[in-house]
């Protein structure tokens, strides 16, 4: 029988719907499925966990070292409690990306990346060329098959589980080289981009960072995250914690509006799981309307504040 170890995500507060996407995924290989909480104080986050539909157990590791989601402390642990288990699972965010590759390495397996797709339970589909080929990967069984799990593929599992929570711990060793000096981020009223359910994006075609506003208002509209192209983050229009695209963030809200965005290869590759993509461009070949469910050709300019005015009258 299978046993899968999913490794939860949280900000020590709040669990990050990621986890439940990665869930879903277990849910897919099928067997006996935990959830690993890594924290000082877990209770919070454990009992968001304890909803997660088909998990067993949640597993409360508390030690003062957790109490900052650092990949060398967690690495080590994880290790440890992986060793019980067929299947160690995260999801491929930029926590995924950072803790479970030392895990795997801990380990001695490879890791198998950006799980879309459940063959059987060592046969996965995983995209490869920026996402313009799937590759189907067999992993071999021992010790642990390893896997980060690619969110934009999976919708989020139902939360109407009630899982036993249970303390838990292992005696692995934690490197002192790395240590937590300081977390820096914006304080937004909007949605996390990468778990949004709307999101707006803007381009080079915005023209400017004080451009950008327009962006802003309209996203606020649509109660929408805000995104952008990488052309508009290396302009200076916004920070890069705002890309979207192959090397940004990969994201798959219901809906996804590119304003002023041409729509390069590694931009698609960042929003192909959209469900309704909405383009603006003044260019009628622009390549972004070739994968768009809705184009409108014009001035953003022009166009959004029309859009704003539509929408005040719903």
């Amino acid at each position: 029988m299978n046993r899968i170890l999913v490794i939860a995500e949280h900000d020590g507060k709040k669990l990050n719907p990621a986890t439940a996407k990665a869930v879903s995924c277990a849910l897919a290989i099928g067997g006996e499925i935990d959830i690993a909480v890594f924290a000082a104080d877990a209770a919070a986050v454990a009992g968001s966990a304890a909803k997660l539909k088909g998990v067993k157990r949640v597993l409360n590791i508390e030690r003062a070292e957790n109490a900052h989601q650092l990949a060398a402390a967690l690495a080590p642990q994880i290790a440890k409690l992986a060793k019980d288990y067929t299947h160690l699972l995260a999801p491929s965010t930029t926590f995924g990306k950072d803790v479970l590759p030392r895990a795997a390495a801990l380990l001695g397996v490879q890791q198998v990346s950006d799980i879309m797709k459940v063959v059987d339970a060592h046969t996965f589909e995983r995209p490869m060329y920026a996402g313009n080929a799937i590759v189907t990967v067999k992993a071999p069984a021992m010790p642990c098959i390893v896997a980060t799990v690619r969110t934009a593929s999976w919708q989020a599992c139902s939360e109407d589980g009630h899982a036993e929570i249970t303390a838990a711990g292992t005696d692995a060793a934690i490197p002192q080289h790395t240590r937590f000096v300081e977390l820096k981020a914006d304080v937004s009223g909007r949605p996390d981009l990468q778990s949004a359910a709307r999101v707006v994006s803007g381009g080079r075609g915005v023209g400017s960072k004080e451009n950008f506003a327009v962006i802003y208002k309209f996203a606020d509209k649509l109660g929408a995250a805000v995104g952008a192209s990488r052309a508009a983050v290396d302009a200076g229009f916004v920070p890069n914690d705002l890309q979207v695209g192959q090397t940004g963030k990969i994201i798959a809200p219901e809906l996804y509006v590119a304003v002023g965005i041409s729509g390069a290869i590694q931009h698609l590759t960042g929003i192909k799981d959209a469900r309704t993509i909405v383009a603006i461009n003044k260019d009628p070949d622009a390549p972004i309307f070739q994968v768009a469910d809705i184009g409108l050709v014009g001035d953003l300019f022009q166009i959004l504040p029309e859009l704003e005015q539509e929408l005040d009258k719903l």
